[in-house]
């Protein structure tokens, strides 16, 4: 399935528009600078993103059950994964949680906005 760059970063940037004010009050302690705290949550979402979109939808149909648990597991794993390695001190649990809470969010939202607004990023 072919995606337009320009969808997608639409997506993007609603995705760190919901998922930050999330993420940095849970992670300030280990990153009070708000400039870097903020840099480091888009380098997350940089860094999980692009492959739910444009690896992901070509090995998977999406939409199904399949297609949304390996990419939701994808955001979450590689989002963990980032912040773990970025903030130094970070627990393991708290990286898992923080980003599982995050991407909830994001996904849930991204269910709504399709649904009250099926034509949004096209």
């Amino acid at each position: 399935m072919y995606i337009p760059v320009d969808v997608w970063f639409r997506a993007f940037l609603l995705t760190l528009a919901i998922e930050a004010p999330i993420v940095a009050p849970l992670l300030r302690r280990w990153e009070p600078s708000p400039p870097r705290l903020l840099a480091l949550i888009f380098f997350a979402n940089l860094a999980s993103h692009p492959a739910i979109w444009f690896v992901f939808t070509q090995l998977l149909v999406i939409g199904t059950p399949g297609y949304l648990a390996v990419a939701e597991a994808w955001a979450i794993g590689c989002e963990a994964l980032f912040y773990w390695a970025a903030f130094r001190g970070l627990p393991v649990r708290r990286a898992i949680v923080v980003s599982l809470a995050a991407n909830a969010a994001s996904f849930a939202v991204g269910l709504l906005v399709t649904a009250v607004w099926p034509g949004w990023a096209l």
